[in-house]
């Protein structure tokens, strides 16, 4: 028998669906708010441009951070391990654990230095993907 006090599990699911309607508004509100200030920031910047163009000046550059094209990785990568040390590992392109020193290499480089025992990186097992096992 069930305990009278006890919710039912109808009822849970009407507390959930309160809360995900909750939730739905929240993020319709923040999308709306997000796409107003992506629109304030278009009309900022378009009278920037057309007065440049206007007066003869080339239109403004782009941004950086404007641009959002995807970052792009290579396949594989090579890094240098530690400061002073000639070790360096063999990475899968788009592996956090590489940083920012990644040397783009070939699929056969990368197969080449695991062979000549360049050491794999442990988090990415660039040996096991390419099946140097």
């Amino acid at each position: 028998m069930s305990d009278p006090g006890s919710i039912s599990r109808l009822d849970k699911l009407r507390a959930l669906q309160d809360w995900l309607d909750w939730q739905l508004r929240q993020t319709r509100g923040r999308i709306q708010q997000l796409e107003a200030q992506e629109r304030q920031g278009q009309q900022r910047r378009t009278p920037q441009r057309q007065r440049g163009s206007e007066q003869g000046k080339a239109p403004v550059e782009k941004r950086e951070s404007e641009d959002r094209r995807p970052r792009t990785f290579p396949d594989w990568g090579i890094t240098d391990i530690g400061i002073g040390t000639s070790r360096s590992e063999v990475h899968r392109g788009d592996c956090f654990a590489a940083g920012r020193q990644l040397r783009a290499i070939s699929r056969e480089q990368a197969l080449a230095a695991l062979g000549d025992g360049v050491q794999g990186c442990e988090v990415c097992r660039p040996d096991t993907a390419l099946g140097a096992l």
